[in-house]
């Protein structure tokens, strides 16, 4: 029974192994790679937005400061830095900011996806429109068909004797 088992899992270890190789071998694996350097990088870049205009606009707006905290009473902030301060803290604002950030690349990346999704919807059409302009093939006749055939032929030239 324990051989059995055994046998099974090997089995399904290399079922495993096998769907895998599948995967990376369909260009999925690099596919990936590509978007989360492209996110990556990218991410800096609405990382800067929010810090250097979405957060001071608000900052002016509100009149509040956005990299704002709560200091909390049982914490003597006496003679500490403002790293040390922020470190003892609750820090609204780094929150604010970092769901800023993440509003803004969930709508870029929507954006993105809607765009891909529409220029792959035209190509199909356009394979589509190509595909039906094309006029189909005639259907090649069946055995009967050309059985009947060979009969009408030879019995037109019956006739004609």
């Amino acid at each position: 029974m324990a051989e059995n088992k055994a046998k099974a899992a090997a089995e399904k270890g290399k079922g495993f192994m096998k769907e895998f190789k599948e995967f990376a071998l369909k260009g999925n694996v690099m596919d990936m790679a590509v978007g989360v350097l492209i996110g990556g990088a990218f991410s800096g870049i609405v990382t800067a937005l929010t810090g250097d205009f979405i957060n001071p606009l608000i900052a002016s707006i509100g009149g509040a400061e956005i990299a704002g905290m709560i200091k909390l009473p049982w914490v003597n902030y006496e003679g500490l830095d403002a790293e040390q301060a922020a470190a003892l803290s609750l820090n609204y604002g780094d929150f604010l900011t970092t769901v800023i950030n993440f509003l803004i690349m969930a709508l870029i990346i929507f954006l993105l996806m809607k765009g891909i999704n529409k220029l792959m919807a035209l190509g199909k059409k356009k394979e589509e429109e190509e595909a039906a302009a094309e006029p189909a093939p005639e259907p090649e006749p069946s055995k009967e068909e050309l059985l009947l055939t060979e009969i009408r032929d030879l019995l037109k030239e019956q006739n004609k004797k």
